[in-house]
């Protein structure tokens, strides 16, 4: 969770990464940073190399969660709509690990951030990915 604290008047940003972690998905608890900073979130995981693929996702006060993002190592990352500008990066360099960075904090980006890993059903691929149409033929 991304709170906005007072301290000497320069307000903090705290950013608290917090989801539920099944088997061995794992994230720092808490990040502070001042507004302005860039805030990288880790998640990393010691499953199986078939629990490749990554997903990032935020919830704002008030509103329901949102996926923010799905990658998969050595891929370009996946973003949804709402999160297809350069306030947000992602790297997955390989099958355990990856990161997520909201760059430039402001209050507005206050909320909770968690990542979970998916087993893929074709294990033999892990350097593909399709996605289906958006469009209808």
């Amino acid at each position: 969770m991304l709170k906005i604290v007072e301290r000497k008047k320069k307000p903090i940003i705290t950013c608290i990464v917090t989801g539920r972690t099944y088997g061995s998905v794992n994230q720092a608890s808490m990040l502070w940073k001042n507004q302005g900073e860039d805030a990288t979130l880790n998640c990393n995981h010691t499953m199986t190399i078939e629990f490749y693929q990554m997903y990032w996702y935020r919830q704002l006060p008030g509103e329901l969660m949102k996926q923010m993002v799905y990658t998969i190592p050595n891929a370009e990352p996946d973003f949804e709509p709402d999160f297809r500008d350069e306030k947000f990066s992602v790297t997955k360099p390989d099958a355990h690990s990856g990161t997520l960075t909201v760059k430039n904090l402001v209050p507005g980006d206050q909320g909770l951030y968690f990542c979970a890993v998916r087993i893929h059903s074709d294990t033999d691929t892990l350097n593909t990915r399709t996605k289906t149409s958006d469009h209808e033929l």
